[in-house]
């Protein structure tokens, strides 16, 4: 199944526009503000919803051939990107522009997903890390 109309369901309205809205702002929250009535909901059941909309099938789907009506029509890939990224790199380099091949190097950090920073602490063996604290009251009016 390509799309929800072939198997006969119809997306309601704000449905239609919450997929929208998602693929221009890539944020399934700020997607079911602009969608739904939820002024008095908190950010909490926003997300929520959100969350259950994009677990609908149908919703899931239109979204996905959203994201591919979108990527098709300005034939955007990660790949043409990083393309387009390692030029803009190579002309950088040759301009002696350190900065400007600095930041095409960070372009494609980001879009390959490796610009996101992990730290994990762990202790012997790998197991968790043991911590031990004290704590000393101290008497204000004491003077040593």
């Amino acid at each position: 199944m390509t799309n929800p109309e072939a198997a006969g369901v119809e997306l309601t309205p704000q449905q239609e526009k919450f997929c929208q809205r998602y693929i221009e702002l890539s944020n399934a929250s700020e997607a079911y503000r602009q969608s739904y009535n939820c002024e008095k909901s908190s950010p909490q059941c926003v997300w929520n919803e959100a969350y259950k909309l994009m677990l609908n099938p149908y919703v899931a789907l239109r979204v996905q051939n959203l994201q591919a009506e979108h990527a098709q029509r300005h034939k955007v890939t990660v790949d043409s990107l990083t393309e387009e990224l390692n030029e803009a790199k190579a002309i950088a380099y040759s301009l002696e522009h350190t900065s400007a091949a600095i930041s095409a190097i960070m372009g494609k950090a980001k879009i390959h997903g490796h610009d996101k920073a992990s730290l994990a602490l762990t202790g012997k063996d790998g197991g968790a890390i043991e911590q031990s604290i004290t704590v000393r009251y101290v008497d204000a009016n004491e003077t040593d």
